[in-house]
């Protein structure tokens, strides 16, 4: 036995348990003076005895004592070698890195997964190259995350190791400023849980609404003993397709489905872009107005409950989209299918009635109406903020009209306003203005826009609890939350329109001025293309009403003239168009030495549409460092979608966008690397 396992000493419970028969030898002498005190004799005897035990005990002592070393470090060094052993044999593949990721030590369960020997000492990038060096944890911290290899799915846990203190114990190792470390890397195959979880999230439930858009009014243009056959094949249509992917399908009302489906099948739906909103067209019986349906689902909720609130959200964004349409609302994000046809416009005047009713009851609860309309207020904006206006007047309510960029195209407007004595200085005030006069007793009113962030003041949105919304344009992701009344209608040719109508049901007492009929009269007009786009029975209807209320024809003619640097810029940038795809025409519009080029842009787009063979166009402006998008079409193309897609929105045929942060030639790559997608997926069809 060497010297160093004999210097080797003992302590605690072991060193107590060898050394009990010394302390027992220790008692058996006291045991023996006390014998002595009886007789002398047995004293003697005893004293033999404990010499014996003495002389036994150290004898075993000092003999088994490096026995017992011997055994004891021949343990540990066989506990070891098993322990390594088990961890080389362990079936959870784990691998040993040094500080810069290098593998230095791997056991037979990783070796089998990434099928190298025991002896490939490469960096783990190399196995694995989304594990760089900066996704090593830090000092003394651990780290998580997914890796897909080889087809499996792993989630790899790696924990940094400090050396430091076996540096300090260690008899070669200077360990004066060491700071070495190893990483601990594990490997847990998480195949068969995802897979699990992917088949328990594939059969949760999804709730689904459809409804048909224009019911009524396809009904009555059929005759009436084959009005049952008309509602009997859409039926039969709208069953089979929710048949077909295994779904439930009950019909709740005349023209409203319930739908459940299992979520797989939404990967379905949408490979073949819902193609029931096209099949169920093709129902024709004689009606000469094809039905067109509009689908809401909602899924991925923390309860049925809220899938159900999810697909009743998707299904009013998709009949204020303007049907025709399959909306999809998760938690955090809404896809939108179809929309291609025009919004049918109703005939009935019911719901501009009940909708002014309301708006009278909610100005009339409050002391003071602030309106506002988008950012860079155009004619429509302005012709609608005008309307309400005279209704909060007419209410004796104090009112004013947010405005902070007075443009050229609304400026001759705004003139005839602050030239009249009969009315206020503080008509129209700006942003600063309003946040100070905003309040509980303020009712804020949104009109031409539904978007808060392109709103004149969005602060505003915050500050005032009661909040009207009226608008004209397609709903999108983004929407004023919270509105106390909301009236969007895609079908509607502007803004103006609407609240005409608005202006018809408020009272008896209302008087509406010529200054304001021509405001709200231009509206309709410019947004209608001098009545060519978008012009319905009702657009006439609210037309005519203000004639009658003293709009004159004459002198919103005048208050548009262009001025000539406008009239060339225009000119300049239609005949600079670029016909792209023998479908698109794309051109920019100049903002040099124009105040409002924005407005020339728009009004340059809608000249392109008459070039014969261009389905849409699409004019780009450079305007306070952003880059202004203005898309037109006639019905070939929705331009909707497309501005949707670089973060617009708009109508059908008239729509917008703004970009940042880049220059014309990039927008102008955008634009057509996003019309090149939508065609090869099949969104656009030229």
């Amino acid at each position: 036995m060497t010297a160093k396992k004999r210097n080797v000493k003992l302590k605690g419970r072991l060193k107590s348990f060898t050394q009990t028969s010394l302390y027992m030898g220790f008692l058996l002498v006291a045991v023996n003076m006390v014998v002595y005190l009886f007789d002398v004799s047995a004293g003697l005897v005893v004293t033999c005895f404990a010499l014996f035990y003495f002389a036994i005990t150290l004898l075993m002592l000092f003999y088994n004592k490096p026995i017992i070393m011997n055994e004891l470090v021949s343990f540990a060094t066989q506990y070891g070698q098993i322990q390594k052993v088990l961890l080389r044999e362990l079936e959870l593949p784990y691998a040993v890195l040094d500080e810069d990721g290098r593998i230095i030590w791997t056991n037979a369960g990783f070796e089998n997964v990434v099928h190298r020997d025991k002896d490939y000492r490469k960096s783990i990038t190399s196995l694995f190259p989304s594990i760089t060096r900066e996704k090593l944890p830090s000092e003394s911290s651990e780290a998580e995350l997914d890796l897909t290899y080889e087809g499996r799915n792993y989630m790899v846990k790696m924990k940094r190791i400090s050396m430091k203190e076996m540096a300090e114990n260690s008899d070669i190792i200077d360990s004066t400023g060491y700071t070495g470390s190893l990483i601990a890397f594990y490997l847990f195959d998480e195949t068969a849980l995802r897979i699990a979880l992917q088949e328990v999230d594939d059969q949760s439930l999804v709730v689904g609404m459809i409804y048909l858009d224009n019911y009524e009014e396809a009904l009555e243009s059929v005759e009436e003993v084959r009005r049952s056959l008309l509602t009997a094949l859409i039926d039969r249509k709208v069953n089979k397709y929710i048949s077909a992917i295994d779904g439930i399908c009950k019909k709740i009302e005349k023209d409203k489905y319930m739908v459940i489906l299992r979520k797989k099948t939404i990967e379905q739906l949408a490979e073949t872009k819902f193609d029931i909103l096209e099949d169920v067209k093709t129902v024709n019986i004689g009606n000469e107005m094809a039905v067109t349906i509009s689908i809401g689902l909602g899924l991925d909720g923390l309860t049925y409950a809220q899938n159900y609130e999810f697909a009743r959200n998707a299904i009013d964004l998709a009949l204020g989209r303007g049907g025709d349409q399959a909306v999809i609302k998760t938690p955090d994000n809404i896809i939108y299918f179809g929309g291609k046809s025009q919004q049918i416009e109703k005939n009935t005047r019911v719901k501009a009635r009940v909708k002014a009713q309301a708006l009278r009851e909610i100005i009339s609860a409050k002391e003071r109406v602030l309106i506002m309309g988008h950012r860079l207020a155009d004619v429509d904006s302005f012709g609608a903020s005008v309307g309400i206006y005279r209704i909060a007047k007419t209410l004796d309510r104090e009112v004013h009209i947010v405005i902070n960029d007075i443009t050229t195209s609304v400026k001759p407007m705004i003139d005839l306003f602050k030239n009249s004595d009969a009315y206020e200085e503080d008509m129209i005030i700006g942003s600063q203005q309003a946040i100070e006069l905003a309040g509980g007793n303020t009712v804020l009113v949104v009109v031409d826009v539904n978007k808060p962030s392109i709103t004149e003041c969005p602060e505003l949105l915050k500050m005032c609890k009661s909040i009207v919304v009226l608008d004209h344009h397609r709903q999108g992701t983004e929407v004023i939350e919270n509105a106390t009344l909301s009236y969007i209608e895609a079908y509607a040719s502007s803004a103006c329109e609407m609240v005409s109508e608005v202006l018809q049901y408020i009272g008896e007492s209302i008087k509406v001025t010529s200054e304001e009929a021509d405001c709200m009269y231009s509206g309709i007009m410019i947004d209608t293309n001098n009545f060519m786009s978008k012009t319905g029975v009702r657009t006439f209807e609210a037309a005519a009403f203000l004639r009658r209320n003293g709009a004159d024809v004459t002198r919103v003619r005048k208050l548009f003239r262009e001025d000539a640097n406008d009239y060339k810029a225009k000119a300049d940038t239609v005949s600079q168009a670029e016909i792209y795809r023998n479908a698109f025409a794309i051109s920019t519009c100049t903002s040099v030495d124009i105040q409002s080029p924005t407005v020339v842009g728009a009004q340059a787009a809608n000249e392109l549409l008459n070039i014969n063979g261009v389905k849409a166009s699409f004019v780009l402006t450079e305007y306070q460092n952003e880059i202004f998008v203005s898309a037109r079409s006639i019905d070939e193309v929705n331009v909707q979608v497309i501005m949707e897609k670089m973060g617009g929105g708009g109508h059908l045929g008239t729509a917008g966008c703004q970009l940042q942060g880049i220059s014309l030639p990039e927008g102008i790559g955008i634009l057509k690397g996003n019309l090149d997608k939508m065609i090869e997926e099949g969104d656009l069809v030229i």
